[in-house]
């Protein structure tokens, strides 16, 4: 039998971009957000005699996703395999049910259900700190996918901590037809910001580092720790919003991709109507995101998203408890834990 694991996608709440570092990457601070809509990973595996070589099998429904070495699941499970020391017959089968390359984080996502469904199918789990280099090396994304909930990601992404809570509301993921390049977005980000100081864009990173902890982890804030209220109001969600007052808590790539493809803008002004508490775009993009009070102002932002032939997919956000709670939709085998 085999393990079918729900791999869940992401938004980016806010996403602040610091100066490149000597790697190559860029210094982050973001605020990811994990959402109930998900693609299904299955992952059968046996163990193998002492002395065999492992055997990797990856299979998709989408012929748009690599089956082989260069997958995130692939890599994940390859290396998964080598930190414990073992060999095994495993195949990964990726239903694609979200858009591949769309800042939702998919890829990346399938790849944290592919460690998942391999530790049930063969009894064993990492330690945890190595679980979470294990992901980082994959993919700056992947670490967020092994904590759920809302997520504060921080160095080019991968250092990850749990925040607290942010109750579940609806969501609407509008989902354009136009591609947007991450190393593109970056170049002509860097262009753009040629004349700061790397003071001036780490002063990017501490803003809304401080508009985070203000509106989620300061427990004077009006709110914070309550869920209670009618749709967003006076929850987690409205406390960082007001905190941020729109300024901070905001996406950076929005400056340049927002110039590079100006329909997205008007997607995002379109999501901004009908009771929306807060839009984005989600990553470098394409995707964009709005959060609503009601499923009613939800309904019409999916409305007027038809009216401009774009795309959308309905969801809500996904708290850490229910993240992994409906994870695992299938188990074929025992599980146990070995630290």
């Amino acid at each position: 039998m085999a393990t079918r694991v729900r791999s869940y996608s992401k938004i980016n709440l806010g996403l602040a971009i610091g100066p490149a570092r000597a790697d190559g990457f860029h210094a982050l601070t973001t605020l990811y957000q994990t959402l109930a809509a998900h693609d299904l990973v299955t992952v059968a595996a046996e163990l193998l005699a002492p002395g065999a070589e492992s055997r990797l099998l990856l299979t998709t429904n989408d012929r748009r996703v690599p089956t082989d070495g260069r997958n995130t699941a692939w890599k994940m499970v390859e290396r998964a395999l080598g930190e414990l020391g073992v060999r095994a017959e495993v195949s990964i089968h990726i239903e694609k049910r979200l858009p591949v390359q769309g800042g939702l984080g998919a890829g990346s996502a399938n790849a944290a259900a592919a460690l998942i469904g391999l530790e049930r199918e063969l009894g064993v789990r990492l330690e945890g700190g190595a679980r979470l280099r294990i992901a980082a090396e994959v993919g700056s994304d992947v670490p967020l996918f092994l904590l759920g909930g809302a997520v504060l990601g921080l160095g080019r992404g991968e250092e990850v901590y749990p925040m607290p809570e942010l109750p579940a509301c609806s969501c609407v993921v509008a989902l354009p037809s136009v591609g947007v390049s991450t190393p593109a977005a970056f170049r002509e980000w860097d262009t753009q910001q040629m004349q700061l100081t790397a003071e001036a864009a780490s002063d990017r990173l501490k803003r809304l580092s401080q508009a985070i902890a203000a509106g989620l982890c300061e427990p004077h804030s009006s709110g914070v720790f309550s869920a209670s209220g009618e749709g967003l109001a006076g929850n987690p969600l409205s406390a960082l919003v007001r905190t941020g007052t729109n300024a901070e808590l905001r996406n950076d790539f929005e400056e340049v991709v927002f110039r590079q493809h100006p329909a997205l803008f008007q997607i995002k002004r379109t999501l901004e109507g009908s009771g929306c508490e807060y839009a984005a775009l989600s990553g470098s993009g394409s995707a964009l995101f709005g959060l609503y009070r009601t499923d009613d102002a939800a309904s019409e932002a999916v409305r007027r998203l038809e009216q401009l032939g774009v795309a959308s997919l309905r969801t809500v956000t996904l708290p850490r408890s229910e993240y992994w709670s409906g994870m695992v939709e299938q188990v074929g085998s025992c599980y146990s834990s070995r630290q």
